[in-house]
């Protein structure tokens, strides 16, 4: 049966990374440092002006794989339930973020809120990151990683740029 993911070798540009996992993988680690300093912040301001780059970043981040990515693993691997695990820990981690957004950070449950998401995302990073994850039953199957990650990044800077913002702030 033929695929709908044409792997193709070309137009490959050292200076962006185009391999949609190399490209969510580098998601994972910006968030997590910043969730490092998170916890070693003191100040009320550095840790929303931290938890606000958290919380968009993974906004824009969950979007992403939810439209682009998840659907492409789905068709390629028939994996339903590790693909409707992963949508469901999204679910969680962006009702969660939603209530980040809303609270002060002065509010005696902001850090524990941060550091909750955080332990969510720790967990959902491993799920797709392990050995016999969802990036590794990715690489085995047939999609077009590379064809993925320009549509990832494209859909990004659309996100990025508020074309799509459904947040006002």
């Amino acid at each position: 049966m033929p695929s709908t993911h044409v792997a193709t070798r070309h137009n490959r540009s050292p200076s962006v990374r185009s391999n949609a996992i190399d490209l969510l993988k580098a998601d994972h680690r910006q968030v997590e440092t910043w969730f490092e300093q998170f916890e070693k912040a003191r100040g009320p301001g550095r840790k929303q002006e931290l938890a606000q780059k958290i919380c968009q970043a993974l906004r824009v981040h969950t979007t992403i794989e939810e439209e682009i990515f998840y659907p492409a693993f789905l068709e390629a691997t028939g994996d339903e339930d590790m693909h409707h695990e992963a949508e469901i820990e999204h679910k969680a981690a962006k009702q969660l973020i939603a209530e980040i957004e809303e609270t002060d950070p002065a509010d005696d449950y902001y850090s524990a809120k941060v550091k909750v998401l955080s332990e969510m995302i720790k967990h959902h990073v491993k799920e797709e990151e392990q050995r016999d994850g969802m990036f590794a039953e990715a690489k085995k199957s047939d999609m077009d990683l590379e064809t993925l990650g320009r549509q990832l990044q494209a859909r990004r800077k659309q996100l990025m740029n508020g074309a799509d913002s459904r947040h006002g702030h």
